[in-house]
């Protein structure tokens, strides 16, 4: 069995890359810096190093996997992140069409459903079709929100306020990236699919920004005080960042895009993983919050 991991250095791809091994399984990782793997992992795989860009490096490094575990890289901050995310994905493509590749493991997000109108997740959904149309076994994972996106609110959780855009009582599926990570992998492992298919990977409850202040509050041992600001208020604030303007649309368009968004997987046995946003913050998010801003 030779499975293909992209991006195995990262929140999923990592955790992805650690049960293979576990399974007995010696997957090809297609990294661009080796030197960022763990040392303990590097004697498991089989490195094949580039850049997920190239797509003469993808269509080379996934030849003979029987399956291939696909993760966009393309960066939010990307000058045209939807295009980009297309074009990287057409390598992997071509190698399906071209009987290289048997299956596609897709990490995807929810809202890709709608194919237009959700900002940088319209480059998943552009992926989605493009992988669909290869005659290859293909998966969607369709992802929640990370719960490592609390990561990138240090600053305002230092100062006790969580920022968001959503509306604050508009609950949405929230997953730990690790489970999501075991999810993939057991997909990986199995060799009965066929088809097109769609997986849902929703965590384990629907919540609200009012709800994860709360569930913040008591995982850190400090008040948060949601703040809610508008698309213009975010647009302004990226802009003034430096970000491109395409980027700042896509990042925007994120969140206006699925602010209303229903989930065209239900939440049922399949599609919700077990990891409690308490139980993340407490064990990451409160350490990383108390390492913030140490010299």
């Amino acid at each position: 069995m030779t499975i293909a991991v992209t991006t195995p250095t990262g929140q999923v791809g990592s955790r992805v890359v650690r049960l293979l091994i576990q399974a007995g399984v010696r997957p090809r990782v297609l990294v661009r810096d080796p030197a960022r793997l763990d040392a303990g992992t590097r004697g498991h795989v089989d490195v094949r190093q580039g850049d997920l860009t190239d797509a003469a490096y993808v269509r080379e490094a996934t030849a003979g996997a029987r399956t291939v575990f696909w993760v966009d890289p393309t960066p939010h901050i990307a000058d045209d992140p939807v295009g980009t995310s297309a074009r990287t994905a057409a390598g992997l493509a071509d190698a399906a069409r071209a009987g290289d590749v048997a299956r596609i493991v897709f990490l995807s997000s929810v809202g890709a459903e709608k194919r237009h109108g959700a900002g940088h997740i319209d480059g998943l959904a552009r992926i989605e079709e493009l992988f669909d149309g290869t005659g290859a076994d293909v998966l969607h994972l369709r992802c929640a929100y990370f719960f490592t996106n609390l990561l990138f609110e240090l600053d305002g959780l230092a100062r006790g306020v969580l920022t968001t855009a959503f509306r604050p009582d508009a609950p949405m599926p929230w997953a730990d990236p690790r489970d999501i990570g075991d999810v993939a992998a057991a997909r990986l492992l199995n060799p009965d699919w066929r088809g097109r298919l769609v997986q849902a990977v929703h965590g384990p409850e629907d919540l609200t920004f009012k709800q994860v202040a709360e569930i913040l509050t008591g995982a850190l041992g400090r008040p948060v005080r949601l703040e809610t600001v508008d698309d213009a208020t975010v647009r302004r604030g990226l802009l003034a960042a430096g970000l491109p303007p395409a980027a700042v649309e896509a990042l925007v368009g994120m969140t206006a895009g699925t602010r209303d968004l229903v989930p065209e997987q239900p939440r049922d046995l399949v599609t919700t993983t077990p990891t409690p946003l308490a139980a993340w913050a407490y064990a990451h998010l409160r350490p990383a919050l108390a390492a913030h801003g140490r010299p």
